[in-house]
């Protein structure tokens, strides 16, 4: 990835970290195809339940099925898709919860993509959607997001073993969770 700038997408706001030229913007339905090509690279579809060979037909009608209360933003960088994250509220008497998932594209591991997306979407919980608490689980073995979660005051809540098939075993996964800071 080159770290030059570029026209900001419609919609889109400088990110908060990362390189020069990364863009926050909502997720579209056009984004399909990015989607599913992020998706089929190994390092992103290792840290996630997803399995190999992802179409953009699957792709987009998986995007098609979000909430109206979803929050889905992409990062942009020299126009390309690098990254992107959501959060997805519960409702009834967990209204006040949303599942947080996130991934970032092999080549833009390790640059701030992340950390830059978690920003965005821990700033609209806590300031904007009235979110109490934000969940999210996450392979055991994956040290850097598991760093990264508890920047943003995730801490671990339980261990989930043998929680998901992948690259042939087993694997264990962690249950996290946020719960708002009090202000003042």
């Amino acid at each position: 990835m080159s770290q030059s700038a570029f026209t900001p997408p419609p919609g889109g706001t400088a990110a908060a970290f990362g390189p020069p030229g990364l863009w926050l913007r909502a997720r579209q339905l056009d984004d399909a195809a990015a989607m599913a090509a992020m998706a089929s690279l190994p390092k992103f579809r290792h840290g996630t339940l997803r399995p190999p060979f992802p179409s953009v037909e699957g792709t987009r009608a998986w995007m098609e099925k979000g909430g109206a209360d979803d929050l889905q933003v992409v990062a942009i960088l020299d126009g390309k898709l690098v990254g992107s994250a959501g959060l997805f509220r519960h409702g009834g008497r967990r209204r006040h919860v949303a599942d947080l998932a996130i991934g970032v594209h092999d080549e833009a591991q390790g640059m701030g993509v992340g950390k830059s997306l978690m920003h965005a979407l821990i700033d609209a919980a806590d300031r904007w959607l009235d979110l109490h608490r934000v969940e999210l689980t996450v392979f055991a073995d994956n040290d850097p997001a598991i760093r990264l979660y508890r920047q943003f005051g995730f801490i671990e809540e339980g261990r989930l073993r043998d929680y998901a098939f992948r690259d042939g075993v087993y694997v264990d996964a962690l249950a996290m969770g946020r719960i708002r800071p009090k202000r003042g």
